[in-house]
Protein backbone atom coordinates (compact mmCIF):
# COMPACT_ATOMS: atom_id res chain seq x y z
CA UNK A 1 0.00 0.00 0.00
CA UNK A 2 1.41 3.51 -1.03
CA UNK A 3 1.97 5.32 2.11
CA UNK A 4 1.22 9.34 1.34
CA UNK A 5 2.76 11.73 3.63
CA UNK A 6 0.43 14.95 4.70
CA UNK A 7 3.93 17.44 5.21
CA UNK A 8 7.49 16.19 4.42
CA UNK A 9 10.43 19.11 5.92
CA UNK A 10 13.65 18.49 4.78
CA UNK A 11 16.22 19.79 7.07
CA UNK A 12 16.06 19.25 11.00
CA UNK A 13 18.00 22.79 11.78
CA UNK A 14 15.79 25.69 12.96
CA UNK A 15 13.19 26.58 10.48
CA UNK A 16 12.57 22.86 9.99
CA UNK A 17 12.09 22.09 13.12
CA UNK A 18 10.11 25.57 14.00
CA UNK A 19 8.05 24.89 11.27
CA UNK A 20 7.40 21.13 12.26
CA UNK A 21 6.24 22.20 16.09
CA UNK A 22 4.02 25.32 14.80
CA UNK A 23 2.59 22.08 12.33
CA UNK A 24 2.41 20.36 15.51
CA UNK A 25 0.61 22.77 17.94
CA UNK A 26 -2.21 23.23 15.12
CA UNK A 27 -2.60 19.49 14.73
CA UNK A 28 -0.82 18.76 12.13
CA UNK A 29 0.87 15.62 11.19
CA UNK A 30 4.90 16.21 9.75
CA UNK A 31 7.71 14.37 8.69
CA UNK A 32 11.53 15.97 9.08
CA UNK A 33 14.15 14.05 7.01
CA UNK A 34 17.81 14.94 8.37
CA UNK A 35 20.70 14.27 6.64
CA UNK A 36 23.07 13.70 9.81
CA UNK A 37 23.06 10.91 12.14
CA UNK A 38 21.65 13.49 14.90
CA UNK A 39 20.62 17.35 15.17
CA UNK A 40 23.10 19.79 13.86
CA UNK A 41 24.53 22.00 16.25
CA UNK A 42 27.29 23.64 14.20
CA UNK A 43 27.46 27.44 15.44
CA UNK A 44 27.66 26.51 19.13
CA UNK A 45 25.25 29.67 19.62
CA UNK A 46 23.05 32.34 18.36
CA UNK A 47 21.82 35.92 18.91
CA UNK A 48 17.96 35.50 19.90
CA UNK A 49 16.57 38.72 19.46
CA UNK A 50 13.12 40.23 19.94
CA UNK A 51 12.00 38.92 17.08
CA UNK A 52 12.92 35.48 17.82
CA UNK A 53 12.08 35.18 21.37
CA UNK A 54 8.16 36.54 20.47
CA UNK A 55 8.21 33.47 17.51
CA UNK A 56 9.68 31.12 20.25
CA UNK A 57 6.86 32.02 22.62
CA UNK A 58 4.45 31.43 19.47
CA UNK A 59 5.95 28.34 19.61
CA UNK A 60 5.21 27.24 23.15
CA UNK A 61 9.38 27.16 24.29
CA UNK A 62 10.47 30.78 25.61
CA UNK A 63 10.32 30.36 28.95
CA UNK A 64 12.17 27.61 29.49
CA UNK A 65 14.96 28.78 27.02
CA UNK A 66 15.16 31.90 29.01
CA UNK A 67 15.25 30.09 32.32
CA UNK A 68 18.95 28.94 30.63
CA UNK A 69 20.02 31.76 29.45
CA UNK A 70 21.27 35.84 30.24
CA UNK A 71 19.26 38.11 29.40
CA UNK A 72 21.59 41.04 27.87
CA UNK A 73 21.22 44.57 29.17
CA UNK A 74 22.79 46.26 26.04
CA UNK A 75 24.97 46.96 23.51
CA UNK A 76 28.87 48.54 22.91
CA UNK A 77 30.61 49.02 20.01
CA UNK A 78 34.43 50.13 20.11
CA UNK A 79 36.97 50.68 17.56
CA UNK A 80 39.67 48.04 17.48
CA UNK A 81 42.18 50.39 15.72
CA UNK A 82 41.73 53.99 18.21
CA UNK A 83 40.16 51.84 21.09
CA UNK A 84 37.11 54.63 20.76
CA UNK A 85 33.47 54.01 21.71
CA UNK A 86 31.36 54.50 19.46
CA UNK A 87 27.34 52.87 19.22
CA UNK A 88 26.37 52.03 22.79
CA UNK A 89 22.48 51.55 23.39
CA UNK A 90 20.69 50.09 26.18
CA UNK A 91 17.95 47.07 25.68
CA UNK A 92 17.04 48.07 29.30
CA UNK A 93 12.99 49.25 29.32
CA UNK A 94 13.05 52.48 29.35
CA UNK A 95 10.58 55.50 30.97
CA UNK A 96 7.62 54.71 28.53
CA UNK A 97 8.23 50.43 29.67
CA UNK A 98 9.63 49.58 26.58
CA UNK A 99 12.58 47.24 26.20
CA UNK A 100 14.24 44.87 23.91
CA UNK A 101 14.74 41.38 24.99
CA UNK A 102 18.63 39.72 23.99
CA UNK A 103 19.72 36.53 24.62
CA UNK A 104 22.98 34.36 23.32
CA UNK A 105 21.15 30.79 23.17
CA UNK A 106 23.02 28.25 22.83
CA UNK A 107 22.27 26.15 19.34
CA UNK A 108 22.23 22.54 20.69
CA UNK A 109 19.64 24.12 23.49
CA UNK A 110 17.26 25.32 21.21
CA UNK A 111 17.27 22.47 18.66
CA UNK A 112 16.35 19.95 21.70
CA UNK A 113 13.54 22.36 22.95
CA UNK A 114 12.01 22.45 19.49
CA UNK A 115 12.76 18.60 19.14
CA UNK A 116 11.77 17.45 22.50
CA UNK A 117 7.99 19.04 21.88
CA UNK A 118 7.40 16.58 18.67
CA UNK A 119 6.00 13.30 18.83
CA UNK A 120 8.07 10.80 18.55
CA UNK A 121 9.23 9.44 15.11
CA UNK A 122 8.99 12.97 13.60
CA UNK A 123 12.65 13.24 12.73
CA UNK A 124 14.00 10.75 11.21
CA UNK A 125 18.08 11.19 10.95
CA UNK A 126 20.41 9.66 8.30
CA UNK A 127 18.14 10.51 5.13
CA UNK A 128 19.55 12.77 2.39
CA UNK A 129 17.27 13.95 0.03
CA UNK A 130 19.04 13.28 -3.48
CA UNK A 131 16.05 14.51 -6.16
CA UNK A 132 12.72 15.82 -6.10
CA UNK A 133 9.86 14.52 -8.96
CA UNK A 134 6.31 14.91 -9.57
CA UNK A 135 3.14 12.45 -9.62
CA UNK A 136 -0.07 14.08 -9.86
CA UNK A 137 -0.72 16.62 -7.00
CA UNK A 138 2.13 14.70 -4.83
CA UNK A 139 5.27 15.04 -4.83
CA UNK A 140 8.15 12.13 -4.63
CA UNK A 141 11.40 12.45 -2.63
CA UNK A 142 13.86 10.20 -3.35
CA UNK A 143 16.59 9.40 -0.68
CA UNK A 144 19.75 8.50 -1.15
CA UNK A 145 19.21 4.78 0.77
CA UNK A 146 16.94 3.93 -2.09
CA UNK A 147 13.90 4.87 -0.52
CA UNK A 148 11.04 7.00 -1.73
CA UNK A 149 8.45 9.05 0.00
CA UNK A 150 5.56 10.88 -1.55
CA UNK A 151 3.91 13.97 0.19
CA UNK A 152 1.00 16.76 -0.34
CA UNK A 153 3.31 19.37 0.99
CA UNK A 154 7.43 19.72 0.73
CA UNK A 155 8.93 22.38 2.52
CA UNK A 156 12.91 22.40 1.90
CA UNK A 157 14.60 24.00 5.27
CA UNK A 158 17.73 22.55 3.65
CA UNK A 159 20.68 24.80 4.01
CA UNK A 160 22.66 26.92 1.74
CA UNK A 161 23.37 24.07 -0.60
CA UNK A 162 19.39 23.22 -0.93
CA UNK A 163 18.15 20.28 -3.45
CA UNK A 164 14.74 22.03 -2.73
CA UNK A 165 15.78 25.24 -3.81
CA UNK A 166 18.05 24.13 -6.95
CA UNK A 167 13.96 22.69 -7.63
CA UNK A 168 12.61 25.81 -7.35
CA UNK A 169 15.06 27.45 -9.89
CA UNK A 170 17.00 29.53 -6.95
CA UNK A 171 20.89 29.36 -7.66
CA UNK A 172 23.76 28.37 -5.67
CA UNK A 173 24.14 31.46 -2.85
CA UNK A 174 27.01 33.47 -3.44
CA UNK A 175 30.39 33.83 -1.58
CA UNK A 176 30.76 37.59 0.12
CA UNK A 177 34.21 37.03 0.25
CA UNK A 178 34.25 36.99 4.01
CA UNK A 179 34.27 34.01 6.49
CA UNK A 180 34.29 33.99 9.95
CA UNK A 181 35.28 32.37 12.29
CA UNK A 182 33.33 31.06 15.60
CA UNK A 183 33.97 29.55 19.00
CA UNK A 184 32.70 29.51 22.66
CA UNK A 185 34.44 29.99 25.77
CA UNK A 186 32.98 27.08 28.21
CA UNK A 187 34.59 28.31 31.68
CA UNK A 188 35.40 26.33 34.94
CA UNK A 189 34.00 29.39 37.00
CA UNK A 190 32.06 32.75 36.26
CA UNK A 191 33.75 34.55 33.62
CA UNK A 192 33.06 38.01 34.99
CA UNK A 193 31.30 39.71 32.26
CA UNK A 194 28.61 42.12 32.57
CA UNK A 195 25.55 40.85 30.94
CA UNK A 196 26.28 42.85 27.08
CA UNK A 197 27.09 42.65 24.02
CA UNK A 198 30.65 43.96 22.77
CA UNK A 199 31.36 44.35 19.12
CA UNK A 200 35.20 45.34 17.92
CA UNK A 201 35.19 46.86 14.27
CA UNK A 202 38.87 46.95 12.63
CA UNK A 203 40.06 47.66 9.50
CA UNK A 204 39.03 44.40 7.44
CA UNK A 205 37.93 43.01 10.47
CA UNK A 206 35.12 42.56 12.91
CA UNK A 207 34.46 40.71 16.53
CA UNK A 208 32.11 40.13 18.91
CA UNK A 209 31.46 38.44 22.07
CA UNK A 210 28.39 37.60 24.23
CA UNK A 211 27.68 35.77 27.51
CA UNK A 212 25.10 32.97 27.50
CA UNK A 213 25.30 32.17 30.93
CA UNK A 214 27.56 33.10 33.56
CA UNK A 215 30.05 30.86 32.46
CA UNK A 216 30.02 30.53 28.85
CA UNK A 217 30.97 33.48 26.02
CA UNK A 218 30.21 32.70 22.70
CA UNK A 219 31.85 34.72 20.39
CA UNK A 220 32.49 35.32 16.24
CA UNK A 221 35.58 36.84 14.12
CA UNK A 222 34.80 37.82 10.75
CA UNK A 223 37.31 38.95 7.83
CA UNK A 224 38.44 38.77 4.45
CA UNK A 225 39.14 35.76 2.73
CA UNK A 226 42.57 35.26 0.91
CA UNK A 227 44.07 32.00 -0.29
CA UNK A 228 46.62 31.75 2.78
CA UNK A 229 43.86 32.24 4.87
CA UNK A 230 41.65 28.84 3.45
CA UNK A 231 44.70 27.35 4.12
CA UNK A 232 44.75 28.48 7.69
CA UNK A 233 41.05 27.23 8.27
CA UNK A 234 42.69 23.63 7.90
CA UNK A 235 43.40 24.09 11.74
CA UNK A 236 41.96 24.92 14.85
CA UNK A 237 45.40 26.57 16.13
CA UNK A 238 46.12 28.48 13.27
CA UNK A 239 42.86 29.65 14.03
CA UNK A 240 43.22 30.64 17.09
CA UNK A 241 46.58 32.41 16.17
CA UNK A 242 45.47 34.18 13.15
CA UNK A 243 42.17 36.03 15.79
CA UNK A 244 44.43 36.77 18.22
CA UNK A 245 47.23 38.21 15.83
CA UNK A 246 44.38 40.51 14.53
CA UNK A 247 41.80 40.89 16.91
CA UNK A 248 43.46 45.05 17.24
CA UNK A 249 42.96 47.38 19.89
CA UNK A 250 40.93 45.37 22.25
CA UNK A 251 40.98 45.13 26.56
CA UNK A 252 43.24 41.99 27.69
CA UNK A 253 40.13 40.13 28.81
CA UNK A 254 38.76 39.60 25.29
CA UNK A 255 42.04 38.13 24.55
CA UNK A 256 41.99 35.69 27.20
CA UNK A 257 38.41 34.82 25.98
CA UNK A 258 39.87 33.23 22.54
CA UNK A 259 42.54 32.40 24.59
CA UNK A 260 40.54 30.09 26.85
CA UNK A 261 38.52 28.85 23.74
CA UNK A 262 39.27 25.02 23.63
CA UNK A 263 40.95 23.76 20.00
CA UNK A 264 37.69 21.43 19.07
CA UNK A 265 35.51 24.89 19.89
CA UNK A 266 36.54 26.85 16.83
CA UNK A 267 34.72 26.52 13.58
CA UNK A 268 36.11 28.69 10.43
CA UNK A 269 32.90 28.81 7.40
CA UNK A 270 32.65 30.97 4.59
CA UNK A 271 29.91 34.00 4.38
CA UNK A 272 27.71 33.16 1.58
CA UNK A 273 24.41 35.17 0.64
CA UNK A 274 21.22 34.44 -1.65
CA UNK A 275 21.36 37.56 -3.75
CA UNK A 276 17.78 39.69 -2.67
CA UNK A 277 17.24 40.16 -6.51
CA UNK A 278 16.70 36.63 -6.44
CA UNK A 279 14.25 36.56 -3.27
CA UNK A 280 12.42 39.22 -4.76
CA UNK A 281 11.71 37.64 -8.34
CA UNK A 282 12.49 34.08 -7.40
CA UNK A 283 9.52 31.37 -7.03
CA UNK A 284 10.19 30.72 -2.83
CA UNK A 285 6.81 28.13 -3.39
CA UNK A 286 5.52 26.41 -6.30
CA UNK A 287 2.42 24.56 -6.05
CA UNK A 288 2.95 22.18 -2.78
CA UNK A 289 6.83 23.30 -2.76
CA UNK A 290 8.09 25.83 -0.63
CA UNK A 291 11.46 27.35 0.93
CA UNK A 292 12.31 28.62 4.37
CA UNK A 293 15.31 29.16 6.56
CA UNK A 294 18.59 29.14 4.72
CA UNK A 295 17.10 27.58 1.79
CA UNK A 296 15.02 30.63 1.16
CA UNK A 297 17.15 33.83 2.45
CA UNK A 298 20.95 32.36 3.61
CA UNK A 299 22.39 36.11 4.56
CA UNK A 300 25.84 37.64 6.10
CA UNK A 301 25.78 37.06 10.09
CA UNK A 302 26.17 41.04 10.57
CA UNK A 303 22.77 42.01 11.28
CA UNK A 304 22.47 38.38 13.99
CA UNK A 305 19.32 37.74 12.10
CA UNK A 306 19.29 34.18 10.47
CA UNK A 307 18.40 32.01 13.14
CA UNK A 308 15.97 34.75 14.04
CA UNK A 309 14.41 35.14 10.88
CA UNK A 310 14.34 31.33 10.52
CA UNK A 311 11.94 31.16 13.26
CA UNK A 312 9.89 33.54 12.11
CA UNK A 313 9.45 31.38 9.18
CA UNK A 314 8.52 28.50 10.64
CA UNK A 315 5.94 30.25 12.81
CA UNK A 316 4.53 32.10 9.58
CA UNK A 317 4.54 29.14 7.14
CA UNK A 318 2.82 26.55 10.07
CA UNK A 319 -0.36 28.79 10.45
CA UNK A 320 -0.18 29.74 6.43
CA UNK A 321 -0.77 25.79 5.89
CA UNK A 322 -2.60 25.04 8.84
CA UNK A 323 -5.03 28.07 7.32
CA UNK A 324 -5.39 24.70 4.43
CA UNK A 325 -5.10 21.95 6.23
CA UNK A 326 -6.31 21.86 9.52
CA UNK A 327 -10.68 20.65 9.32
CA UNK A 328 -9.98 19.75 6.21
CA UNK A 329 -9.60 15.95 6.24
CA UNK A 330 -12.18 13.35 4.37
CA UNK A 331 -12.98 10.57 2.00
CA UNK A 332 -10.24 11.75 -0.88
CA UNK A 333 -11.76 11.62 -4.45
CA UNK A 334 -9.72 13.11 -7.61
CA UNK A 335 -11.58 16.16 -7.08
CA UNK A 336 -10.85 16.24 -3.11
CA UNK A 337 -7.42 16.48 -3.82
CA UNK A 338 -7.63 18.48 -6.71
CA UNK A 339 -9.59 21.25 -3.89
CA UNK A 340 -6.38 19.93 -1.42
CA UNK A 341 -3.64 21.30 -3.83
CA UNK A 342 -5.56 24.22 -4.89
CA UNK A 343 -5.93 25.46 -1.33
CA UNK A 344 -2.20 24.59 -0.32
CA UNK A 345 -0.70 26.26 -3.13
CA UNK A 346 -2.57 29.55 -2.19
CA UNK A 347 -1.48 29.13 1.16
CA UNK A 348 2.15 28.80 0.12
CA UNK A 349 1.77 31.96 -2.04
CA UNK A 350 0.45 33.67 1.01
CA UNK A 351 3.40 32.48 3.00
CA UNK A 352 5.56 33.82 0.07
CA UNK A 353 4.26 37.33 -0.17
CA UNK A 354 4.61 36.96 3.72
CA UNK A 355 8.38 36.59 3.80
CA UNK A 356 9.30 38.14 0.67
CA UNK A 357 9.61 41.38 1.37
CA UNK A 358 11.03 40.80 5.32
CA UNK A 359 13.90 38.36 3.45
CA UNK A 360 14.59 40.66 0.84
CA UNK A 361 15.19 43.43 3.73
CA UNK A 362 17.68 41.44 5.99
CA UNK A 363 19.73 39.89 3.57
CA UNK A 364 20.34 43.64 2.04
CA UNK A 365 20.60 45.16 5.04
CA UNK A 366 23.30 42.73 6.26
CA UNK A 367 25.56 42.31 3.12
CA UNK A 368 26.06 46.55 3.27
CA UNK A 369 26.62 46.82 6.81
CA UNK A 370 28.98 44.15 6.71
CA UNK A 371 30.53 45.19 4.07
CA UNK A 372 31.07 48.66 5.44
CA UNK A 373 32.45 47.26 8.86
CA UNK A 374 34.93 45.21 7.14
CA UNK A 375 35.87 48.27 4.53
CA UNK A 376 39.36 48.86 4.34
CA UNK A 377 38.88 52.08 1.54
CA UNK A 378 38.78 56.05 2.90
CA UNK A 379 34.96 55.92 2.08
CA UNK A 380 33.92 52.97 3.73
CA UNK A 381 36.08 53.82 6.92
CA UNK A 382 34.92 57.17 6.57
CA UNK A 383 31.00 55.35 6.66
CA UNK A 384 32.01 52.98 9.45
CA UNK A 385 34.42 54.94 12.31
CA UNK A 386 31.78 58.02 11.60
CA UNK A 387 28.26 57.56 10.46
CA UNK A 388 27.85 53.25 11.15
CA UNK A 389 29.13 53.29 14.40
CA UNK A 390 26.80 55.52 15.92
CA UNK A 391 23.62 54.16 14.66
CA UNK A 392 24.49 50.50 14.62
CA UNK A 393 22.73 50.02 17.92
CA UNK A 394 19.83 51.72 16.57
CA UNK A 395 19.67 49.74 12.99
CA UNK A 396 20.10 46.38 14.79
CA UNK A 397 17.50 46.72 17.43
CA UNK A 398 15.35 48.46 14.09
CA UNK A 399 15.12 45.03 11.95
CA UNK A 400 14.99 43.33 15.31
CA UNK A 401 11.54 44.91 16.30
CA UNK A 402 9.40 42.18 14.35
CA UNK A 403 6.63 40.25 15.38
CA UNK A 404 5.37 37.26 13.35
CA UNK A 405 2.43 37.17 14.96
CA UNK A 406 0.72 34.00 16.04
CA UNK A 407 -0.25 30.39 15.30
CA UNK A 408 -3.92 31.00 15.71
CA UNK A 409 -6.00 30.25 12.60
CA UNK A 410 -9.18 31.37 11.24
Amino acid sequence: MEVVEDVVIVGAGIAGLATSLGLHRLGIKSLVLESSESLRVAGFALATWANAWRALDALGIGESLRQQHKLIHGFAATSAVTGQPGAQISFKADGKGRGHEFRCAKRNLLLEALAKELPSGTIRHSSKVVSIQESGYLKVIHLVDGTVIKTKVLVGCDGVNSVTAKWLGFKKPAFTGRSAIRGCANLKDSHGFDPEFLMYLCKGFRSGFIPCDDTTIYWFFTYWTSSQEKDMEQSSANMKQFVLENLGNVPERIRNIVEATELDHFLSTPLRYRHPWEVLWGNISKGNVCVAGDALHPMTPDLGQGGCSALEDGVALARCLGEALVGKSGIETEEKEKEEYKRIEMALKKYAKERRWRSFDLITTGYTVGAIQQGSGTITRLLRDVVLMKFLGWLLLKKADFDCGKLSIT
